[in-house]
C-alpha cells in the first residue's frame, strides 16, 4: 500500500488529534477525580449502586451538593443513573478509570520494583536478626546448663 504526502499528513494529524483527544481526557479525569466528594462518591458506587438519598446520607452533604457532583461525574462518563420508580439510581462505569488506570501502570511498574527491592532487603535484615538472636539464645542455655552443673555437681559435706 503507497501513501502518497497528503494521506500522510491526514494520518498523522488524525494520529496527533487522537493523541491529544486521550490526553485530554485523561486530564479531565485528574480533575474530575481531584475534588475529594466525587471521590467519596465514586468510592461508594464501587460496592453497589447508590440513590441520591443514600448518597447524601452515607456522606452526609446536602442534595444539590451531590446532584451537582454526580452531573460532573455522569457528563465524564464515570457514572451512569438508571430510573428505579421514584428513584434514580447511580452506578459506576469504570472505562474513564481503565485509561486512567492504564496510565498509571507505568508508575506501577517503577514502585514495585523499588517495593521488592525494599522487601528483600527486609527479609535479609529479618533472617540476620533471627539468627544473631538463636546464636545469643543458644550462648544464653548453654551458659544456664554450665552455671546449672556447677551448683549441683558441687555438693557440701554434711556437719558432723
Amino acid at each position: 500500500m503507497e501513501f502518497n504526502p497528503l494521506s500522510l499528513l491526514l494520518i498523522y494529524s488524525l494520529t496527533s488529534i487522537y493523541g491529544l483527544e486521550y490526553t485530554k481526557r485523561v486530564e479531565s479525569i485528574f480533575e474530575i477525580i481531584a475534588e475529594p466528594n466525587r471521590r467519596a462518591i465514586l468510592g461508594l458506587l464501587v460496592s453497589s449502586e447508590q440513590s441520591v438519598g443514600e448518597i447524601e446520607r452515607q456522606l452526609r452533604m446536602s442534595q444539590p451538593t451531590v446532584s451537582k457532583h454526580l452531573r460532573v461525574l455522569r457528563e465524564a462518563g464515570c457514572v451512569e443513573s438508571t430510573v428505579d420508580a421514584q428513584r434514580r439510581l447511580y452506578r459506576l462505569k469504570p472505562e474513564p478509570l481503565q485509561e486512567l488506570d492504564a496510565w498509571l501502570a507505568q508508575f506501577r511498574r517503577f514502585w514495585s520494583a523499588h517495593v521488592d527491592a525494599l522487601e528483600r532487603h527486609l527479609d535479609r535484615t529479618n533472617k540476620d536478626r533471627t539468627s544473631q538472636d538463636g546464636r545469643e539464645h543458644q550462648q544464653h542455655e548453654s551458659s544456664t546448663r554450665t552455671k546449672g552443673k556447677s551448683k549441683h555437681t558441687t555438693r557440701r559435706k554434711p556437719r558432723a
